[in-house]
């Protein structure tokens, strides 16, 4: 388009020439080509000049108030800026474009047929998560994530947590597995280490004892006892030691909800755990599992989506779909979310206009808004060529009248 204004603006020259001899060597009617040719030129020069002069010096020939846009590009990205934070960047619009929004229903889609219309931008920005995942420091990255997991142990307070954990097990009847698991240990315990029991027994047996053979009568009676008692409560639900147990494991619920010298006991035997080499080496261990299971799934998400993972995901996104009160409460957080970026953080976010336009050097920001405008600027130089050429005309048979 920058070549067919020019090359309008040369045919206008042409005929001012070729009009010119007509006029001078055949007829004086030919002034009316003469007349259009010039104030065609003289339009299209203008709005050549005009057109240039808000992107760069015409002919390189510094002319005061030309090349304007690269002078004020500082001004014209702070007026973007407060133009997109006051008419676009506000509360009520944001509030008012994002309150039919359904974030749930989009996801549940998603989730229920993954493969659907998403396809290419779902594997897309998985490659890209991959490759970002992939190219950041392990041992950088790795540090920052156990760090943290290290921090929010430190800080998290964990015997009110097992208290209450231990309470509702007890609560919903749960804590009766693991009884059973421990009275089934101490049976099987008993059973490997019987032959201590008997040596305990001979060794604080007196001399007469030993003679008569009673020490090995009581300490068959001893075992016999034990595995006796442990059987009784194996097989006895309501058995009384069994409700002691019970009764135990409730206090211990109780005091580590409560008892603060307990409470204190549990988190030094956490700080003691955390200081501990073994679990240094457990958190690596959790830290590479995490990372290289991450970056299957991004850059695999079919496979990621797979078994019974990927089961739970569509089950997911039919609940999303299905469910309205989730969904609502999901859409409103989504919105409250948005909202709150905006009211927070929409200055933060227009700056990064004005900086970025700023930081732009003159070439740039005028190659870049003159593409933007595109054509129109040439029309702006074809209409001023024909409109002055017309306005020639016009002119030029006023003249005559007069």
């Amino acid at each position: 388009m920058r070549r067919i204004a020019t090359a309008l603006l040369a045919a206008m020259a042409v005929l001012f020439v070729v009009g010119l001899h007509l006029e001078r060597n055949v007829h004086p009617n030919w002034g009316f080509l003469v007349a259009f040719a010039e104030a065609g030129m003289v339009g299209g020069l203008a709005d050549w000049f005009a057109v240039t002069a808000l992107f760069r010096h015409p002919l390189r020939i510094p002319i005061p108030h030309t090349a304007i846009i690269p002078n004020n590009k500082e001004r014209i990205g702070r007026t973007l800026a407060a133009f997109l934070r006051s008419n676009f960047l506000t509360t009520r619009i944001v509030a008012r474009r994002v309150r039919n929004m359904d974030v749930a229903g989009a996801m549940g889609r998603f989730l229920t047929t993954p493969g659907s219309g998403e396809g290419r931008m779902r594997m897309g920005a998985s490659r890209l998560l991959g490759d970002i995942v992939a190219s950041l420091d392990d041992e950088r990255l790795g540090g920052i994530a156990k760090g943290a997991v290290r921090k929010q142990l430190e800080k998290l307070d964990i015997a009110p947590l097992l208290g209450q954990l231990l309470a509702a097990m007890i609560k919903e009847r749960r804590h009766l597995p693991v009884l059973d698991g421990i009275i089934a240990w101490a049976a099987k315990t008993l059973e490997a280490n019987e032959h201590i029991i008997r040596a305990m027994v001979e060794e604080r047996a007196g001399t007469i004892m030993r003679w008569t053979g009673l020490d090995d009568r009581l300490a068959n009676a001893i075992v016999s006892g034990l595995e006796k008692l442990l059987g009784d409560m194996a097989a006895d639900p309501d058995h009384q030691l069994r409700e002691k147990g019970e009764e135990g494991l409730e206090k211990l619920a109780h005091n580590l909800r409560h008892d603060k010298e307990l409470q204190a006991k549990v988190n030094h035997w956490k700080q003691e755990l955390l200081k501990n080499p073994a679990f240094a080496k457990w958190i690596d261990g959790l830290w590479g599992q995490g990372r290289d299971a991450l970056l299957r799934a991004a850059r695999n998400p079919d496979a990621a989506l797979a078994g019974s993972f990927g089961e739970a995901l569509t089950k997911l996104g039919a609940t999303l779909q299905d469910d309205e009160r989730l969904k609502r409460q999901i859409n409103r957080f989504a919105r409250r979310a948005i909202v709150g970026t905006t009211e927070n953080y929409g200055d933060q976010i227009v700056s990064l206009v004005s900086d970025t336009i700023g930081g732009w050097n003159a070439n740039t920001i005028t190659d870049r808004v003159e593409n933007a405008v595109g054509s129109d600027l040439q029309f702006i130089r074809i209409n001023g060529t024909l409109v002055g050429g017309l306005a020639g005309l016009v002119i030029h048979a006023i003249s005559l009248a007069i």
